[in-house]
């Protein structure tokens, strides 16, 4: 079974005393009448990241997804709690020194606060981060309209390569391969929006284990469906170039997740005022589609001509 099916079957009944857990539906926990939202993931070595070659990237991007979760419910990321686990080879005290002052770097960059955690001896290495932030109110899955326009942020697939790049399944120019590790380790989160999202979406989530995955779950209680085009999926320059010059398919570098933007619809009349704060902010938004009632989700090429989903599923886990 997948994540989800686990979640349902044996999890969500239990949490039903419990409204604030939203019955295990969504990426937070939140406690409205407290005004508490907390997050927790955790990364494994091999699944999250390929290799711990480079501690000190490796914890940026395992706290950036992290606090990727409260950005994309609107609400400002303020404490956090990690737990390690690893050995004496991998937790060197060179390793532990890059550690700490990436981490350093990344809580004068978000502003943020380490609160606690925990460390424990194992064979391979493991991150679990608890992020805490509060609001009056989160912006849930499941609340999309019909005919809602359906937004990201920033460009898709660089992460994706950068992953590629990094296994070695990829060759690339020297720049082009410093810029896309860079993008799958350090994701440029648009962090700066999560007090100015609830102007205008109406329902949102981040986007970690793939775009038509991802949006499958925003909506998945509801009664809709979507349509994204794929044309209209932003990608970065430099993935245009690699794209143009290895002859390589736009698709099969943009549903593979890792991607950490945000990814929400909101209805048509609340396009200036995106356009707007989106130029005020600096902040690139994108229309990639839009909610339907159809039988089907669907993803477009040229006119009509829809690919088949099931070859861009994501990534999902498997137990």
């Amino acid at each position: 079974m997948d994540e989800a099916e686990l979640i349902k079957k044996y999890f969500q009944t239990i949490s039903s005393n419990n409204p604030s857990a939203n019955k295990l539906n969504d990426d937070v926990f939140f406690d409205k009448k407290k005004k508490l939202v907390v997050s927790i993931d955790t990364y494994n070595e091999g699944i999250h990241f390929p290799n711990f070659k480079y501690p000190n990237l490796v914890i940026k991007k395992v706290l950036r997804s992290s606090i990727s979760d409260l950005i994309a419910k609107g609400v400002k990321p303020l404490y956090y709690f990690i737990s390690g686990s690893g050995n004496k080879k991998q937790f060197t005290k060179k390793n532990l020194k890059k550690i700490s002052k990436s981490l350093y770097q990344e809580q004068k960059k978000y502003n943020l606060k380490l609160s606690g955690g925990d460390t424990t001896n194992s064979k391979k290495i493991s991150f679990s981060i608890t992020t805490i932030g509060f609001s009056n109110n989160i912006i849930e899955r499941n609340k999309a309209k019909l005919n809602d326009d359906i937004y990201v942020t920033g460009n898709i697939g660089d992460s994706f390569l950068g992953l590629r790049v990094i296994k070695n399944n990829t060759k690339i120019n020297s720049k082009l391969k410093k810029y896309f590790i860079k993008k799958y380790y350090c994701p440029n989160l648009p962090y700066k929006i999560h007090n100015k999202i609830y102007q205008f979406a109406n329902t949102s989530m981040d986007i970690s284990d793939g775009l038509v995955s991802d949006m499958t779950k925003l909506i998945n209680k509801q009664k809709l469906s979507f349509r994204i085009d794929v044309n209209k999926i932003p990608i970065s320059k430099n993935l245009k170039i690699y794209l143009k010059k290895n002859k390589k398919k736009k698709e099969n570098y943009l549903f593979n997740g890792d991607d950490y933007q945000l990814l929400f619809t909101s209805s048509k009349n609340k396009r200036p005022l995106i356009r707007l704060i989106g130029k005020k902010m600096n902040q690139k938004f994108t229309i990639i589609g839009r909610i339907t009632n159809n039988k089907k989700n669907s993803l477009v090429e040229s006119g009509n001509n829809c690919l088949n989903l099931s070859n861009f599923k994501g990534y999902s886990h498997k137990f």
